[in-house]
């Protein structure tokens, strides 16, 4: 798929009024796919689940899907395992949390970038998020 499916799909999410669930795992959208979906998320109200393990997305993508995030009031699910975030992508994502109140579910499996500043970052945002599981 890469990045160019991922605008494609982004284009399509603009207007789509039905679909929730979207696993896009293993697809190779990189950061500028990642770019993509968040701007299409800051639109779209009907997508709660979202799937982008192992899509090499960075700390770049993270920053895109963490700026759609603050807007965003229907995600509940956000999966982003294994895509080689460190700690500047987290603290954008974790940042999120303080103005997202829809989000229960977010995997940061397998990125192991991620120090531990950030997870004291994410344990303090916690605690003022009472949404996320």
């Amino acid at each position: 798929m890469g990045d160019k499916g991922a605008q494609h799909l982004g284009d399509a999410l603009r207007i789509n009024t039905t679909l929730t669930t979207l696993l896009l795992d293993l697809n190779k959208i990189g950061a500028q796919g990642a770019q993509h979906l968040g701007d299409a998320l800051r639109i779209n109200t009907t997508l709660t689940t979202l799937n982008l393990q192992n899509n090499y997305i960075g700390d770049e993508g993270a920053q895109h899907l963490g700026d759609a995030l603050r807007i965003n009031r229907a995600l509940t699910t956000l999966d982003l395992g294994w895509n080689r975030v460190g700690d500047e992508g987290a603290r954008h994502l974790i940042d999120a949390l303080q103005d997202n109140k829809t989000l229960t579910t977010l995997n940061f499996e397998g990125n192991d970038e991620i120090g531990d500043g950030e997870v004291q970052h994410l344990d303090d945002a916690l605690r003022n998020n009472r949404v996320i599981r």
